[in-house]
C-alpha cells in the first residue's frame, strides 16, 4: 500500500478481476464486495478502521424514491437514507432482484419501510408507474434521486454502436426528465431532487464518449431545473462521483476484466477507488437540511482529480 503504514481502511489494489458485461451488473455477483454503509475512521495510533454509518434523523418522516437503488451508489444512498429516517422506494431491473432484496432487508433493519419496483425506465410509462407506485406506498414524495445509469466502452467513434448510444441516453438522461416530470406533481416546498452526474461530465472520457456526454447533460439539466424550481422552494442538486467501485465497472461492455485489479490506482491523488458509501454521504447532505442553501450545485467525490471545467 506504500508509506509507513496503511493509508486507508478501504481496498486500494486488491479488487479481483471480473466481467459482468453480459447484463446489468449486480453487487451479488461481484467477487469483492464494496462498502455500502461503513465509513473510515482513524484511531489515536493513526490506524484506519471502518465503522457503520449512524443516522441523526436528518430525513425523519420523509419518503424517498431512488432509481437504480439496488446496487452500487444507489444501494448505499438507500441504506443511509433509511438510517436517517426515510422510507424508501427503489427502482431496478428484473435481473437485479437479489440485490434489491438485500437493500430491502437493510432498510427494514433501520426500522423503515421499503418499496421495491421492477421497472425498465427507458419506457416513459414506467417512469410514471414508478412515481405512482411510490405514492401508493407512502403517500408523499420528498426526495427524488435520479441515479439509474449504464455505459459501454468504445475506443473509436467510427465503430460506436449507435443503438447502444441511444440506449445510454435513454437510460441516463431521458428517464431523468421523465422521472422529474412525474415526481414534481407530488413535490412541495422543502423537497429536493438529487441527480447522479460524474467526473466524466467535467473531464470527458475518450473511451466513454456517449456516457460522458450524458453526464454533461445531467449537470446542465441540474443547473437549469434548479433555477426553474427555486421559486417553488424545491432544491435540485447533483453528485459527481469519480472512480467508484460499483457493478457498473465490471458490467461495462468492452471493459477488460483485469482492469478491476488496478481500478483507481494512479488515476487520482488518493490512489484508490472510492466506495459507494463515500458518495452516499453527499446525497444525504444535499437531500437533508444540511444542504438547505444548496441548489444548482454539484458535489464532487473524485479522490482529488483536478477538474478541467
Amino acid at each position: 500500500m506504500g508509506g509507513e503504514g496503511p493509508i486507508t481502511a478501504y481496498p486500494a489494489t486488491s479488487i479481483e478481476p471480473q466481467d459482468q458485461s453480459g447484463g446489468p451488473g449486480t453487487d451479488a455477483a461481484t467477487k469483492q464486495k464494496a462498502e455500502w454503509s461503513r465509513l473510515e475512521f482513524w484511531d489515536d495510533n493513526q490506524k484506519p478502521y471502518l465503522k457503520e454509518y449512524e443516522g441523526r434523523g436528518l430525513l425523519q418522516g420523509k419518503a424517498a424514491l431512488i432509481t437504480g437503488g439496488d446496487s452500487g451508489i444507489g444501494r448505499a444512498v438507500a441504506i443511509l437514507f433509511a438510517r436517517e429516517g426515510a422510507d424508501v422506494s427503489i427502482v431496478y431491473l428484473p435481473e437485479e432482484e437479489e440485490d434489491a432484496q438485500y437493500v430491502k432487508q437493510k432498510i427494514e433493519e433501520a426500522g423503515k419501510k421499503a418499496n421495491l419496483m421492477q421497472l425498465n425506465l427507458r419506457e416513459h410509462a414506467n417512469c410514471e408507474k414508478a412515481v405512482e407506485g411510490h405514492m401508493k406506498a407512502f403517500g408523499k414524495l420528498n426526495v427524488l434521486v435520479n441515479n439509474a445509469a449504464m455505459q459501454e466502452m468504445c475506443e473509436d467513434i467510427t465503430e460506436i454502436d449507435l443503438d447502444a448510444t441511444e440506449k445510454t441516453f435513454q437510460t441516463n438522461v431521458i428517464s431523468m426528465f421523465a422521472m422529474s416530470k412525474y415526481a414534481l406533481k407530488h413535490m412541495k416546498r422543502g423537497d429536493s431532487i438529487v441527480n447522479s452526474t460524474s467526473v466524466a461530465a467535467y473531464m470527458s472520457n475518450p473511451s466513454l464518449l456517449d456516457y460522458a456526454s450524458t453526464k454533461g447533460a445531467i449537470a446542465t439539466f441540474t443547473r437549469g431545473l434548479a433555477q426553474q424550481l427555486a421559486p417553488k422552494g424545491i432544491r435540485v442538486n447533483g453528485v459527481a462521483p469519480g472512480i467508484i467501485w460499483t457493478p457498473l465497472q465490471p458490467a461495462t461492455k468492452n471493459n477488460p476484466a483485469e482492469s478491476m485489479n488496478s481500478l483507481g490506482v494512479g488515476a487520482c491523488p488518493l490512489n484508490r477507488p472510492g466506495m459507494p458509501v463515500e458518495m452516499a454521504t453527499c446525497y444525504v447532505h444535499l437531500a437533508s437540511p444540511l444542504g438547505s442553501y444548496c441548489t444548482g450545485e454539484v458535489l464532487h467525490g473524485s479522490g482529488g482529480i483536478e477538474m478541467q471545467g
